[in-house]
């Protein structure tokens, strides 16, 4: 398969996407055909709104772009599409609005024989073996917690490292991963902002700004620049 996990859009001081258009253009085939998934859309705006902002960038960049609403099915969107973008939001709504749709099923079809899939946030959270390490509060419950399963372990993007001079007294992502991990044996990757995990076939690379963050249940965390599972 050929993944770009992303954990945001949009970095600080930079427009949407722009920190990526080197690595998108050479991650999806010139000239192709992609499909935007806008169903974890942000609040308050609608899917034909996001679908727009996707467009506006990937239409700069050479790509064709349509949203998935835009069809008359799945597997209708999934033919004409040559790679697949997945947008941030609420990754409960997009796994449902998924479901939903039956996009979930034929998406995972095609991804699975090739072709290219990029997720930011949410849709890097769908990547992994379940959606439990979002961030992201449950406002809608769907049908299932289980995500694609197309890489061996479970993504918390936006990871921040805890601050030791910080006086806030919440738990820090650290401590809520070691929560998740005291009842599931799923390494996570807490992935941050500039941050993005290249899949090729087996391998595992980390791009961007910063290493990644791996937790093994039991074992003690490690920071990575290549992922070996």
């Amino acid at each position: 398969m050929n993944l770009l996990i992303v954990s945001t859009s949009t970095i600080f001081g930079k427009p949407y996407l722009s920190y990526l258009k080197e690595e998108c253009k050479d991650f999806y085939p010139e000239s192709s055909n992609i499909l935007f998934i806008p169903f974890a859309r942000p609040s308050g705006i609608t899917n034909d709104e996001y679908t727009e902002k996707a467009k506006e960038v990937f239409n700069e960049w050479g790509f064709s772009l349509k949203g998935a609403h835009e069809f008359t099915s799945a597997e209708e969107g999934c033919a004409w599409a040559d790679g697949f973008f997945t947008g941030g939001g609420n990754t409960f709504l997009l796994a449902s609005e998924l479901r939903k749709s039956g996009y979930f099923e034929v998406i995972d079809q095609h991804v699975r024989k090739g072709k290219p899939y990029m997720g930011t946030s949410a849709g890097a959270n769908i990547t992994g073996i379940n959606i439990c390490t979002t961030n992201d509060m449950p406002i809608v419950y769907p049908p299932s917690f289980d995500a694609f399963g197309w890489v061996p372990f479970n993504i918390n993007p936006h990871y921040t490292d805890k601050n030791p001079n910080s006086t806030h007294m919440g738990e820090s992502r650290d401590t809520r991963i070691a929560e998740f991990q005291q009842f599931n044996d799923i390494p996570v990757i807490g992935l941050r902002e500039g941050s993005w995990i290249k899949v090729k076939k087996d391998k595992y690379l980390i791009r961007g700004n910063y290493t990644a963050r791996l937790f093994k249940p039991n074992k003690k965390t490690e920071e990575v620049k290549v992922l070996h599972f």
